[in-house]
């Protein structure tokens, strides 16, 4: 394994970094982008995610055009907000027909194209744009895209041929119609994007990933869904990969990473592999980005964690088990730990007497890692591709009962567009929740973005169900107020001691009390302080931690836990220790 050092890397124009939630994607694509600019090329960095951080890296407002960065003048920086995508999207739809239409079909009309599925088509159509645009492929010597967690990024590049089919074999209109009209001159472009992707000369896919099993096995998954595609152009880049160690914690880190790069799957041995060095520093500012590929930088903190005593999860647990909750969230950036703590969480009030069940929306799925079905509890995970053939299934078995021919070929068109996916997943959801009439739901979410997306669908999936059947399950009926029924339902927000996870977690706490849905407990996830390491570079990294603990002491009200880093697998009886 190499340094990845990109001077002596050959680099297409379009990069690619993909890869499991919380691997330092964007660290690692921050610093090619950089260092690229200051080696004199011009250079464009966007991000898809719809939970991106450019701004916290860059400390700079930005838009979905690109921004210009002050320090780095020969780098621009873009980030596709989907939710302002989706807006401009619905406008530029709907902006021919104002004042030639009555007010009642433009209602309509934008009633349709508001939802999930708008947000991620219009950033599809964003990112299709970026890839395909004659100008910037002029302007610029590199594109560089900070993708996604991989689940996301993989449906969003398999769209452009089922959107393409989709649009091409509709024939006689469906419900989706009103948020796909304004692609159907654009299938040209998506066609250009796909084999744009598909071209080693132009493009080269970057899978980051920890030196871990898990982010392993997901850069693995991708790597081979991605080939399916027609992406073959990849390289693996290991991200924190610890060098040195001299004492227990640094030694139990390093023997824990060197085990997992001795397993690194076999099919992703063929594809060139290189590393970055594990560093001491939150990548943030241009000093640090720029010194995350040649240099470290140890640095002690001298801040004192503020509170008397450090609640542990016990606490937690205990909270919730005496407020008598019966649906429990853990949300948080991808990476950050969620799955641990739902099981967690579930295995401690379960010992405590409690009926539960756990479940998981995150297409990862590593809940079954963690925990096995045993003492009072349950589990399930929600497959979309699953639930959408049974939804599909569902649908027609009723419209044959009643339908001519020519009228199913309708339903069968309409069942096959992307929005059907997005409202059988949720529907799931929302049976999942109903559980709670009988025992405690936890529920292990996937990454933040996609979850908002999937709550965001709630409406979108009340429209779906008026249109087309006029009656509405009861679950789904009773989801959005018991969700925000305080004296039902919590969320534990999830992080890391590190800059970007509280900033993104607190983003994701303001857009949960826009939903109006509560959220009274933080949990700090793998924290070296409490290690108690003594490694210069591992005590410099704890030391960093101290301020970010203190902040989220005072933004929760005390109201927070802390959890070790643990050299083992954190999984069966050891989760009643956290």
């Amino acid at each position: 394994m190499q340094p990845f050092d990109i001077n002596k890397i050959p680099l297409t124009k379009y990069l690619f970094f993909t890869g499991k939630g919380g691997v330092g994607k964007t660290s690692a694509a921050c610093a090619t982008a950089v260092t690229l600019a200051d080696n004199g090329k011009k250079v464009l960095l966007i991000s898809t995610d719809p939970a991106s951080n450019l701004q916290d890296v860059f400390n700079t407002e930005l838009n979905n055009k690109g921004i210009q960065i002050q320090e780095v003048p020969r780098l621009y920086v873009a980030n596709l907000d989907p939710i302002q995508a989706a807006a401009e999207y619905r406008e530029s739809v709907i902006a021919p027909y104002r004042g030639k239409l009555p007010d009642v079909v433009i209602s309509n009309m934008e009633e349709q194209l508001s939802g999930s599925c708008t947000v991620e088509i219009a950033a599809f159509n964003e990112f299709s744009h970026f890839i395909t645009d004659i100008q910037s492929q002029k302007e610029y010597d590199h594109i560089i895209f900070d993708t996604a967690p991989t689940g996301h990024t993989l449906r969003m590049l398999q769209l452009p041929s089922a959107w393409s089919n989709f649009i091409s074999e509709n024939t006689h209109g469906a419900s989706c119609l009103g948020q796909l009209a304004g692609l159907e001159d654009k299938k040209k472009m998506y066609r250009n994007a796909v084999e744009t992707l598909a071209d080693g000369s132009m493009t080269t896919l970057i899978l980051i990933s920890r030196p871990e099993d898990a982010p392993l096995k997901e850069a693995q998954r991708a790597s081979k869904e991605l080939s399916e595609l027609g992406v073959n152009n990849q390289m693996l880049v290991v991200n924190g990969v610890l060098l040195a160690f001299d004492d227990q914690i640094s030694h139990s880190l390093y023997k824990k990473q060197q085990k997992a790069l001795k397993h690194v799957p076999l099919s992703l041995q063929k594809v060139s592999t290189y590393y970055i060095p594990l560093r001491a520093y939150n990548i943030t500012g241009i000093e640090n980005v720029r010194a995350l590929l040649n240099k470290d930088n140890y640095i002690l903190s001298q801040d004192r964690v503020s509170c008397p005593k450090i609640p542990n999860l016990k606490d937690v647990i205990q909270d919730l088990y005496k407020t008598k909750k019966k649906v429990i969230f853990t949300m948080g950036k991808g990476g950050v730990g969620k799955t641990t703590i739902a099981a967690a969480i579930a295995l401690g009030l379960a010992s405590k007497g409690e009926k539960v069940h756990l479940t998981t929306t995150d297409p990862a799925a590593h809940l079954k890692f963690v925990i096995d079905e045993n003492r009072g509890i349950t589990m399930s995970h929600i497959d979309e591709h699953e639930e959408l053939r049974k939804y599909q299934e569902e649908i027609l078995s009723k419209a044959r009962e009643t339908m001519s021919e020519d009228d199913l070929a309708y339903v069968e068109e309409d069942l096959r567009s992307p929005c059907t996916q997005e409202i059988a997943v949720f529907r799931a959801f929302a049976q999942v929740v109903e559980k709670a009439e009988n025992e405690i739901v936890v529920i292990d979410t996937a990454p933040t973005g996609h979850t908002l997306l999937l709550l965001d669908s709630t409406q979108s999936y009340h429209r779906e169900i008026k249109r087309s059947q006029g009656d509405i399950p009861e679950s789904v009926k009773k989801l959005l107020p018991r969700l925000r029924n305080k004296d039902e339902t919590e969320v534990i927000i999830v992080t890391l001691a590190e800059t970007t996870p509280v900033y993104e977690a607190m983003r994701l706490e303001e857009d949960l009390k826009r939903a109006g849905i509560n959220s009274k407990w933080w949990v700090i996830n793998s924290s070296l302080y409490k290690t108690g390491t003594t490694n210069k570079m591992l005590s410099a990294k704890a030391s960093n931690e101290i301020a970010w603990i203190n902040k989220v002491d005072a933004h929760a009200n005390g109201n927070f836990a802390v959890i070790s880093w643990s050299d083992g697998e954190i999984k069966g009886d050891k989760l009643l220790k956290l």
